[in-house]
């Protein structure tokens, strides 16, 4: 797969380097920095989708209900990885992220994962239905190459 056809399946993105210190003893990326990576791409959505602000404005927002990754092959040090997203589903109160890395020096997807993700009212305990003004930014989002 291209890296253009990597942005095409994954249209929300961030680019990083990999970084010397998430390497383990095994030489390659740490299994735990993966989730890491997911929740960058998946904090730097919510920035961009007003998620953020509406959680400051209403105490509601989201909440990681769970999370899974599948590694196809090591990321290693000095490499360029572009972390991807999209929606998979969304419902009344909850959403499935998938996710995806490409490393520029292996022109591959290392590793795809997923995260289910409940909309929740921080002030009553309990979740929430996600907000219409919120799944129409993450429509519009998710329509535009984001850079």
């Amino acid at each position: 797969m291209t890296k253009d056809e990597f942005k095409q399946s994954y249209p929300f993105y961030i680019k990083q380097d990999v970084i010397w210190g998430n390497m383990d003893a095994f030489k390659h990326v740490n299994n735990a920095v993966y989730f890491r990576y997911f929740e960058d791409v998946r904090m730097a959505f919510f920035e961009h989708t007003g998620v953020n602000a509406n959680m400051e404005a209403t105490q509601q927002g989201p909440i990681l209900a769970s999370t899974q990754c599948q590694y196809k092959l090591p990321l290693t040090y000095p490499d360029r990885i572009v972390i991807g997203t999209k929606i998979k589903d969304i419902g009344e109160k909850r959403f499935t992220m998938e996710y995806a890395i490409y490393s520029e020096s292996q022109e591959a997807i290392t590793t795809t994962g997923e995260g289910i993700i409940v909309f929740y009212d921080y002030k009553q305990g309990k979740s929430c239905e996600i907000p219409a003004h919120i799944k129409k930014n993450f429509n519009d989002a998710l329509n535009a190459i984001h850079h």
